[in-house]
C-alpha cells in the first residue's frame, strides 16, 4: 500500500502522479473501514481527500501553517502527518482525537472544534510571520458553512486591510451538516454559474497574463465557468465579493482534480496579499451511501459498510433530543407564539421536527449563535415567545447575547442547551459543562435541568410561561430510564423529594438523579438511606428546603454532570455558608480539568458520577445525625 510509505508530508510530494491517485483511494478506504467501526466525521473527510492531497504536496509542513476551520475534516491530514499507525483509535479514549490539537501534534498549529475562526487564527499567524521577519506560508481551509458566520467575515474584512501574504481555501460542498441557508449560500450557488466580463474579470485575466499558471490551471481558470462572478445585485457589474474585501480571488476550481488544485496553490503562493481559492467539493465522496446522506455521515456512529445503515442498540430509549422535538410541537400546537431558532443544527437538536410541522415558525439563521439569540431577543420585543435549540458548548459563542440583549432587557426567550455535560468521543471543544456557570451569575436567570426524558416537556412548558429568559439544560443521548416514577408539578425553584433518609441528603441535578437513585439501590442493607432530591432548578434554589433539609441531615451532597468551579455545588455551598447553617457538604462533579473524548460512561466514572462510585462514598460515610 502507498499510504504505508507516508510517514511525514514529504513522503506525498515523493511519489508519482499516479501513485497519489492509488493514495486518494486508499485513504477513502480507510476513512470508511475505520469510522464503520469508529463513527465519526465520515462525509466531510472523503470530500477533501485530494485537496489534503494537494496541500501536503506543495506546502512545506511543519514549517508551513495548515489551520483547519472546525478541523473534524483532518482526518486525512492525520493520516499523512505521522499518525497513520493510530488511526483506528480515532475517537477513542486515548486515542486520536477527532478534532485538530496542537497537544497532539506539529501538525496541528491550530486546535478547533466552533466553525468561522479559521480566517481569524490564520490572519494571526501570518502577522506573526511578519513582525518576527520570517518567510514560511500560511493557508486557513475553512467550508462554506463557516460563512454563515459573523467572525469570518470580520476577519475577510481585517485581511483585506492588512494585504499580507496567506491563502483562504473556501471548500464549497453546498453544506454544512445541514443544507446551508442565507443570502450567502445564494451568493456562492451564482458564483458557481454564472461568469461576467467586468473590471474584476479583467482583473483576473491580468493575474492570468503574469504568473506562470501550470498548464492544467490555466485551463481551468481561463474557462468562462470561472474569474470574477456577479454578486446577486441588480447591475451586470457588480464584483465578486471578496475581490471586493480585498482578496484576490480564484475559482472556482473542481476540488477533487489534484492537477488543478496542485497548480491553484503553487500560483496563489507566488501572489502578493492575501488570496481566496474556491474549490468544490462533494461531500462524501466515494462512498455511495455518504453522497446520497451527507446530513447522516456528516457525523455518524458505526454503520455496515455494505448498506451503510447505521448501527442502532436495540430496544434504545428515545433520546433527550428526540423528547424535545416532540415538546416542540406539543408547545407550538397550543401557543401560535412560540417560533423554534437554531444555528445550522436542525437534526442534531431535532428541531427538524418542528420545521416539518411549522415551517413558517422555523428558523435555521446558519451557524451564527450570536445572531440566533439577538434575533430571539427581537423577536421577543414584538410578543413572540422564541425557542433557541443551540448545544451547550455553542451558546457560549453568543454570551453576550445573552447578557445584553435578553438578560439586561428581561426578555422571555427560552434557550434549551442540548448536550450539556459529557459529550464523548467529540472531546474538549464540545463539552457542555460550563453553562451553569456562565448563566446562574446573570440577575432573574432561571436555569432547569430533567432529571429524565419524560421531564423535559413540563419544563419547557414551565418556561414559556415565565415572562423572563430561561435556559433548559440537558445531556446528549438518553437516561436508562431504570425509574419510571411520577413526576410532582413544576412549581418555579422547587426542587422534588424522590428519597426520604437520614445523615446525608444528596442533592441531585438532572441526569445525576437516576445515578442517584441508582446508588441508593445499590447500597447494604445495613446501611442508613440517604435522602434523595431531584434539584429540578440550578437557579433559584430551593431555598426552604435547603433550611429544612440542613437542619435534619449532617451533610450535603451535591450532584452535577457539570464543572464544581461555578456550577450547582458552588451555588449551594455559597447558599449555606451565606446563612449560616453550619451543614458539610461534598461536591461531585467535574474539576477545573480538561475532558478529553472517551465514552460517555468513561466519563462519567472517570469523576464519581457513576451509581457503584457514588454508592461507595454513601456506604462508607452516610451516618444518622444523633
Amino acid at each position: 500500500m502507498i499510504l504505508e510509505r507516508i510517514d511525514v508530508p514529504a513522503d506525498v510530494k515523493n511519489l508519482s502522479r499516479p501513485e497519489l491517485d492509488q493514495l486518494a483511494a486508499e485513504i477513502r478506504e480507510q476513512l470508511i473501514s475505520v469510522c464503520s467501526r469508529n463513527g465519526g466525521h465520515l462525509a466531510p473527510n472523503l470530500g477533501v481527500v485530494e485537496l489534503t492531497l494537494a496541500l501536503h504536496r506543495v506546502l512545506d509542513l511543519p514549517t508551513d501553517r495548515l489551520v483547519w476551520d472546525v478541523s473534524h475534516q483532518t482526518y486525512v491530514h492525520k493520516m499523512l502527518t505521522g499518525r497513520r499507525d493510530r488511526f483506528h483509535t480515532i475517537r477513542k479514549g486515548g486515542g486520536l482525537s477527532g478534532f485538530a490539537m496542537r497537544s497532539e501534534s506539529k501538525y496541528d498549529p491550530f486546535g478547533a472544534g466552533h466553525a468561522s475562526t479559521g480566517v481569524s487564527s490564520a490572519l494571526g499567524m501570518a502577522t506573526a510571520r511578519d513582525l518576527t521577519h520570517q518567510k514560511h506560508k500560511v493557508v486557513a481551509v475553512l467550508g462554506d458553512g463557516a460563512l454563515t458566520g459573523g467572525l469570518a467575515y470580520e476577519a475577510l474584512n481585517n485581511a483585506g486591510q492588512l494585504k499580507t501574504n496567506f491563502i483562504v481555501i473556501l471548500n464549497d460542498n453546498e453544506m454544512s451538516i445541514a443544507p446551508n441557508v442565507g443570502s450567502i449560500a445564494s451568493y456562492l450557488s451564482v458564483l458557481r454559474s454564472k461568469p461576467i466580463f467586468n473590471a474584476a474579470r479583467e482583473a483576473t485575466k491580468d493575474v492570468l497574463d503574469h504568473i506562470p499558471f501550470g498548464g492544467t490551471a490555466r485551463k481551468a481558470l481561463s474557462s468562462a465557468e470561472v474569474g470574477a462572478i456577479r454578486f446577486i445585485a441588480p447591475s451586470e457589474k457588480a464584483a465578486v465579493i471578496f475581490e471586493e474585501l480585498g482578496f484576490r480571488y480564484m475559482g472556482p476550481l473542481d476540488g477533487h482534480n489534484i492537477d488543478v488544485l496542485i497548480d491553484a496553490l503553487e500560483t496563489a503562493l507566488n501572489i502578493e496579499g492575501p488570496v481566496l481559492i474556491h474549490v468544490r467539493t462533494i461531500k462524501g465522496k466515494g462512498y455511495v451511501a455518504a453522497e446520497s446522506d451527507s446530513r447522516t455521515f456528516h457525523g455518524c456512529g458505526p454503520f455496515e459498510i455494505e448498506n451503510g445503515t447505521i448501527e442502532k442498540k436495540p430496544g434504545a430509549r428515545p433520546t433527550f433530543s428526540d423528547v424535545f422535538g416532540d415538546a416542540m410541537n406539543v408547545v407550538a400546537e397550543r401557543d401560535p407564539r412560540v417560533i423554534g431558532i437554531t444555528a445550522a443544527m436542525p437534526d442534531g437538536t431535532k428541531l427538524s421536527k418542528f420545521a416539518k410541522r411549522f415551517p413558517e415558525r422555523y428558523f435555521d439563521v446558519g451557524i451564527a449563535e450570536a445572531h440566533a439569540v439577538c434575533f430571539a431577543a427581537g423577536a421577543a420585543t414584538a410578543g413572540l415567545r422564541p425557542v433557541c435549540a443551540i448545544y451547550s458548548t455553542f451558546l457560549q459563542r453568543a454570551y453576550d447575547q445573552v447578557v445584553h440583549d435578553v438578560v439586561v432587557q428581561g426578555l422571555p426567550v427560552v434557550f434549551c442547551m442540548d448536550r450539556a455535560g459529557f459529550v464523548g468521543d467529540d472531546g474538549p471543544t464540545h463539552m457542555g459543562l460550563y453553562d451553569i456557570a456562565y448563566l446562574r451569575t446573570l440577575p432573574n436567570m432561571t436555569i432547569m435541568a430533567p432529571r429524565d426524558e419524560d421531564e423535559l416537556l413540563p419544563m419547557l412548558e414551565h418556561a414559556l410561561s415565565l415572562n423572563a429568559p430561561v435556559a433548559i439544560r440537558y445531556p446528549r443521548g438518553s437516561t436508562a430510564g431504570s425509574h419510571q416514577e411520577p413526576h410532582a408539578p413544576i412549581a418555579q425553584g422547587r426542587a422534588e423529594i424522590l428519597r426520604r433518609g437520614t445523615g446525608t441528603a444528596v442533592l441531585a441535578l438532572g441526569n445525576t438523579v437516576e445515578t442517584a437513585l441508582d446508588a441508593y439501590d445499590l447500597l447494604p442493607e445495613d446501611r442508613p438511606r440517604p435522602t434523595i432530591i431531584s434539584a429540578r432548578f440550578a437557579k433559584p434554589l430551593d431555598e426552604p428546603l435547603l433550611i429544612e433539609l440542613a437542619a435534619g441531615h449532617e451533610r450535603f451532597l451535591t450532584l452535577e454532570e457539570h464543572s464544581l468551579a461555578g456550577g450547582f455545588g458552588s451555588a449551594v455551598a455559597e447558599f449555606v455558608s451565606d446563612h449560616g447553617l453550619g451543614t458539610s457538604i461534598e461536591r461531585i462533579g467535574v474539576p477545573n480539568v480538561l475532558v478529553q473524548h472517551d465514552s460517555q460512561p468513561k466519563q462519567r466514572a472517570q469523576f464519581g458520577l457513576s451509581a457503584e462510585s457514588l454508592a461507595a462514598r454513601l456506604a462508607i460515610r452516610t451516618e444518622s445525625k444523633v
